[in-house]
Formats: C-alpha cells, structure tokens, sequence
C-alpha cells in the first residue's frame, strides 16, 4: 500500500505541472506557434526517451532476472508495447472527443458540448503519463521512478501551455483555457492508482505493466504530439525541440539511475 500511495502522490504532482505550465496564458502575450510546436517537439522528446530508457529497459531486465536470457523477455517487451498502443487506440477510438486538428471523433461525439470533447482529448493523452509514473514507483524501483517521473513533469509544463493555448485559438477566454488545461492533469493520479495497482498484484505482472506504459506513450508520441507539431509546417524547431527533450530525459535517466 505504501508503493500505491507515492504513486498516486508521485502522478498528483506530475499532473498538477500540466496546470503550472498553462498559467502564462493568463498574463501577458499569447506564445507564438513556432514556440508552442517547439515546446511539444520538446515534450515529445522527453516521453520518447522515457517510453525507453525508463521503461522498456528496465522491464527486459527485470524480465531477464525472472526467466533467465532467451526469448521470453523480448516477448514480453514486444507483446506488452503492443497491447498499450492497441488499448490506447481503442480509447481514442471509442470515447468521445476532438482534436485541434481532425474536429470530434468517438461514438456520439456532437452530444458533449465541445470543452468537454477537448477535455476528453487531452485525457487520453494524459492517461498513459500518470501510469507511466504509477507503474514506475509501483514496482519499487525508486531511482529510474523518480527520473521518469521529473521528466514526464518537465513536459507536462509545456504540454499544458500547448493545450492551453490551442484552446485560446478556437475562441476559448483566457481563465476557461487555464481552467480546462488544469483539469486535464487530473487523470494523471487516476493512471498513477491503476498503475500502481497493478504492478503491486504481483511480481511476476510488473515488467508487463512497464511495457504497457511505454506502448501507450510511444502511441501518443506518434498518433497526436508529433503531427500537432508538424501541421503548421515548425518541422525543423520541432525536431530541434524533439532532440533536446530527448537527451535532456536521457541525461536525468543515466545520471538519475546512477
């Protein structure tokens, strides 16, 4: 129990910097749209190296540890991303929701009012961060958890800012877009407590609980960070902040670990 509570509190805190990294939109100068696709190239960085140095990684160790060198770790590495994607999928699929980009999708999207569909959006995406952390301090290992952890609250500072933003540019006030963008960190705790959970039911489900993150991140890393940055053509700054977010998480994961 122990383990689930910091996991929950470790996926509060990660969550609540979605609203920290929204507050500017209620002083001063929007952010410009080559700033904000540079930010969300940053974060995409981040989860990116977290899906594998924080997750896949240790989960092919432990795996290795439990069933010797062979093929079974690599199943489950392979077995587990895909089942994270596919239920990520399935969520993005089935709830009701909009993006900027592509409008409502989902069953019997046009009837929620159009906040709560970016609401929604946002809490898919939300979804596999907080159980990344949850899994990570479910399973006991307390260093590679608090680096993945710090790097997932590092993105979600512009991430937030990004949702906030995009909000403001669709017609949204200055308070309804910090608001909404705010309540979008607060399924983090809730995959925290899933995450959590499940890896505390027993040892044996712990290196499939990381993996599935990981499936799940690498999902919302390709499916919607990656091509939110590139639609109004801010590849290279994306990429450049793609790169920096990417080694800044690699830097915190090795020296974090060490």
């Amino acid at each position: 129990m122990d383990l689930v509570l910091t996991a929950l509190i470790a996926s509060t805190i990660t969550g609540g910097l979605t609203a920290v990294g929204a507050l500017p939109v209620l002083f001063g100068k929007r952010p410009s749209e080559r700033f904000n696709d540079t930010l969300l190239g940053f974060a995409a960085g981040v989860m990116l190296a977290a899906s594998f140095f924080s997750l896949i990684v240790p989960s092919i160790d432990i795996s290795t540890e439990m069933y010797g060198v062979g093929p079974i770790p690599a199943l489950i590495a392979v077995f587990g991303i895909l089942l994270g994607a596919t239920a990520i999928a399935m969520m993005d699929r089935l709830l009701p929701h909009e993006h900027f980009i592509s409008g409502p999708e989902g069953i019997a999207s046009e009837k929620i009012s159009g906040v709560w569909l970016f609401v929604f959006a946002i809490a898919i995406h939300n979804f596999p961060e907080g159980l990344a952390v949850g899994v990570g301090y479910g399973s006991g290992e307390t260093d590679t958890a608090f680096s993945l952890a710090l790097g997932i609250g590092l993105q979600n500072l512009p991430e937030g800012l990004a949702v906030a933003v995009g909000l403001m540019a669709v017609g949204y006030s200055r308070m309804k877009s910090f608001i909404v963008a705010a309540l979008t960190g607060l399924i983090e705790p809730i995959g925290g407590l899933i995450g959590g959970i499940f890896v505390n039911l027993s040892q044996v489900l712990l290196p499939w609980g990381l993996v599935f993150a990981a499936g799940a991140m690498l999902f919302v890393i390709s499916h919607e960070i990656i091509p939110e940055t590139h639609r109004r053509g801010h590849h290279q700054r994306a990429t450049a902040g793609l790169m920096v977010g990417l080694v800044i998480m690699l830097f915190l994961d090795v020296w974090l670990a060490a």
